[in-house]
């Protein structure tokens, strides 16, 4: 992990679940010295205690070495308000449909902003029978390239992932209006509506 928790985390969590010190020290086994000494930044839980720490102020490890509690209150989720994550590292490719805390190779990923497509990432979109025809008019070698295409309705997620040398272009079914993802490993995200 590229962070570590703060004692700002851990007392903001702890008073957010009504607990005093003392409290969650017992809970944990340690004195409350100990919390009082993390919370004040004049030292570090044990990585032992990471886990324990984490359930009792009711987050999971990752929430609490980000720094936030991640609440989804849209509990089905809405695929119109599609995340996506690149790792810069691996290359995988991560879609949530909430807010979340997503991790890969060790560093914690923010989600990839979208933007309007530039004239070199330009969508073409053809209607063929009962399929959508995208392609973009992008290089696809080793160093700059194209690593997924998704299209994303209110109720549908189509994803293709892409590799260098190939082609930039896949076939989507035509089911209703929707959002077109495409991403340039060196660019970024882009998104455009048909």
């Amino acid at each position: 992990m590229n962070t570590y928790v703060t004692g700002t985390t851990i007392k903001t969590l702890r008073e957010a679940k009504g607990m005093t010190q003392a409290e969650l020290a017992l809970q944990l086994g340690v004195s409350d010295k100990a919390v009082s000494k993390w919370e004040t930044g004049k030292g570090f839980p044990d990585s032992s205690l990471l886990q324990p720490l984490a359930a009792a102020l009711g987050v999971s490890v990752i929430e609490l070495l980000n720094g936030k509690a991640i609440v989804n209150r849209n509990v089905s989720g809405n695929l119109m308000r599609s995340k996506f994550y690149v790792c810069p590292v691996c290359g995988n490719v991560i879609h949530a449909t909430g807010d979340t805390v997503v991790c890969c190779c060790g560093v914690t990923l923010p989600p990839a902003e979208a933007e309007e497509p530039d004239d070199a990432h330009a969508l073409t979109v053809e209607a063929v029978e009962n399929e959508h025809f995208l392609t973009i008019c992008h290089p696809m070698t080793k160093q700059h390239y194209i690593s997924f295409i998704a299209f994303v309705t209110s109720d549908r997620l189509q994803l293709v992932k892409l590799y260098p040398e190939g082609e930039a272009q896949t076939r989507f079914q035509l089911r209703s209006r929707g959002f077109v993802y495409f991403y340039c490993n060196k660019h970024g995200l882009f998104k455009q509506k048909i």
